[in-house]
C-alpha cells in the first residue's frame, strides 16, 4: 500500500460524523492527514485547521461538505493540485466535478470509508 497523503475537508470533532472517522480509519491504514475543519481541534494526531492552509504534497482530497458550503473553497481546492478528489454521499457537486476533471484530476462520487474498507481507497 502506498500512503496517500489525503486533506479531509469538512472534519468534525463530533466522533458519530462520518469526517471524523474518516481522519481515523486513514491514519489507521497509514495514508498522512491534514484537515480543515470549521474550528481548531485535535483529532489523534491530526491538527484540524481552519480556513485554506498552504498545504503540499496533497495526493487526494475527500470532502464531507455539501455543494453550497464547498463554493469558497473550489479554487483552493484545485490550486493544491491533487491526484483525485472524492466527492462523499451528501457532497456530490458536479461543477467542481467536472472542474477538477477538466484538470486531469480523477474524481469520484464515492465513500471514502468504503473504500478503505474494500482495499480500494
Amino acid at each position: 500500500m502506498i500512503p496517500k497523503k489525503t486533506l479531509v475537508l469538512g472534519a468534525s470533532p463530533k466522533a458519530y460524523q462520518y469526517s471524523h472517522e474518516a481522519v481515523k480509519r486513514l491514519l489507521q491504514k497509514g495514508h498522512p492527514v491534514e484537515a480543515i475543519g470549521r474550528s481548531p481541534f485535535a483529532l489523534e494526531s491530526v491538527q484540524v485547521q481552519t480556513g485554506m492552509p498552504q498545504l503540499e504534497g496533497i495526493h487526494t482530497i475527500t470532502l464531507y461538505l455539501n455543494k453550497d458550503r464547498q463554493k469558497e473553497y473550489e479554487d483552493y481546492l484545485l490550486s493544491l493540485h491533487p491526484q483525485r478528489i472524492i466527492f462523499n454521499p451528501g457532497a456530490e457537486n458536479p461543477d467542481l466535478y467536472k472542474k477538477a476533471i477538466e484538470m486531469g484530476i480523477e474524481s469520484l462520487e464515492a465513500c471514502t470509508l468504503v473504500m478503505l474498507s474494500t482495499g480500494t481507497y
